[in-house]
């Protein structure tokens, strides 16, 4: 297969496989069966484009053109190969996953349930893919739209009111911000087209720059940046499975990879003359007010959710910083991140389906009876705070370098404190599930296997990237520097 046609393929295995699955609504095996093959199907596809890009290629095909000069375009680079291998790898253990949970806690609209979840998939490679601005922001919006029956799940009047909180700060950001921005950097530049080096370098004055910047920041509401955050929590109304798909395999990633690819393929780092120093301080706040907030949380999957806020700032922050190493911890912490939080909300999702608490202060004891589980949850949570051996530790050294090398203190600052805190909210989970006495007797069940299975590979994953961190270093080592 040619490497134009791969990338052809990797949107239309998704898509069409939303197609199949509807069609399968009234045979639920055969419906898990298309999805468990659809995905497989994605992450082979995706894998066959990697030794091309890791020779230097980057191979691309142009599908429409709506506006003259303006193509609906893909192009495989660096930092879209590692985004979309994290992606389609982590959604073949999503469908395994999902599967034990939905019949385990018997959820309604299953069909519809996996039908978004591959739109959300073929929306995520759209994105990992774009080769211009407007082609991630067509696929950005769509994104938002194909995830929204999946925050909103349940049906009743909380996962609606999650689900009008989600809806309306995204489309808000990308439409009042994000859009102009763009339009913004057309009427500048007279192109949209990721560029190595930028687009925008010696095309407008450094304060436009900044003007255009900020837009961008705050236009890419998946990022979580503060204020725009409050659609994340807002949306753990949804089902866990759900949860782990916006926090780990697409919807942040979609954010924060944007925030990199534009920062790195629009503005240039530091070529365009843009003003980055106040987001390093947006994105220093960020991390530190919503690890306070994790921090007092006791609700689980809010804890989690609060964490994700902080830690996506970490790679904001690392885009700030502007210095090389700063740089490759951000496309390292999209991966290292999307291992470890999805873990941890697989194992969230498998001690309620086991027991049916929610809190953290009902978890006493429990990893006596769930060891697998909670030892998952566990090692996501050393990622999380950045200790060897997980691949956590591996982006925040990068992010640590990265901040002494541009003599960057405040940002030094806030990493180190942030990692206290993480410390701080993670660790007393782990404590309790293990050294606690349970305060009564506990609840019987059990997760099914599916999920245990799914949580322990991703948690074993975290460790692999660890000790082989060969490929996402070699994929680091082609982005475009500073």
């Amino acid at each position: 297969m040619s490497a134009e046609l791969a990338i052809l393929a990797a949107l239309a295995v998704p898509a069409g496989a939303a197609l199949l699955i509807r069609l399968c609504a009234g045979a639920p095996n055969l419906r898990e069966t298309v999805t468990l093959a659809a995905a497989a199907a994605l992450f082979l596809t995706v894998l066959s484009l990697l030794p091309a890009v890791l020779g230097g290629e980057r191979p691309g095909v142009r599908w429409l053109e709506p506006v003259p000069g303006i193509a609906i375009a893909f192009e495989v680079e660096p930092l879209g190969m590692l985004f979309a291998l994290v992606a389609s790898l982590l959604w073949i253990v999503s469908s395994v996953y999902s599967i034990g949970y939905m019949r385990a806690n018997q959820e309604h609209h299953q069909t519809r349930f996996y039908v978004c979840f591959a739109l959300a998939l073929a929306s995520t490679i759209g994105i990992a893919f774009s080769a211009n601005l407007l082609t991630l922001f067509l696929f950005y919006e769509a994104l938002t739209l194909a995830t929204y029956p999946l925050v909103t799940h349940h049906g009743d009047e909380e996962a609606r009111r999650g689900g009008r909180t989600y809806l309306g700060i995204l489309l808000l950001t990308s439409t009042v911000l994000l859009f102009p921005a763009i339009v913004g950097t057309w009427l500048a530049a007279g192109t949209l087209d990721f560029t190595p080096g930028g687009i925008l370098a010696g095309k407008v004055s450094p304060g436009v720059a900044t003007a255009l910047l900020v837009l961008f920041m705050f236009g890419i509401g998946k990022a979580a940046l503060m204020p725009f955050h409050r659609w994340l929590p807002a949306a753990m109304v949804a089902p866990t499975p759900v949860s782990a798909l916006l926090h780990a395999v697409a919807v942040v990633k979609a954010g924060v990879f944007s925030v990199v690819k534009i920062a790195v393929y629009v503005f240039g780092l530091d070529a365009s003359g843009a003003n980055f120093e106040w987001l390093v301080y947006v994105a220093g706040f960020t991390i530190i007010a919503a690890s306070i907030v994790a921090l007092r949380a006791d609700n689980l999957k809010r804890r989690l959710a609060y964490s994700t806020v902080s830690q996506l700032s970490y790679i904001v922050l690392s885009v700030a910083v502007l210095a090389p190493l700063s740089i490759a911890a951000a496309a390292l912490h999209i991966a290292a991140h999307a291992f470890g939080k999805i873990t941890l909300f697989f194992a969230a999702g498998a001690i309620y389906t086991a027991s049916g608490h929610t809190n953290v202060s009902q978890l006493d004891g429990i990893g006596r009876r769930m060891p697998w589980t909670l030892a998952a949850f566990g090692i996501a949570s050393l990622s999380m705070i950045g200790l060897p051996p997980t691949a956590g530790m591996l982006s925040k050294w990068y992010m640590v370098a990265g901040a002494f090398e541009s003599r960057h203190w405040f940002a030094l600052a806030v990493i180190v404190l942030s990692t206290l805190l993480n410390a701080a909210y993670f660790l007393p989970i782990v404590y309790r599930a293990f050294l606690k006495a349970p305060a009564a007797a506990p609840a019987q069940g059990a997760a099914p296997r599916a999920m245990v299975v799914a949580l322990c590979f991703t948690a074993a994953a975290t460790i692999v990237l660890f000790f082989a961190s060969d490929l996402p270093l070699a994929l680091v080592s082609g982005l475009p520097r500073p």
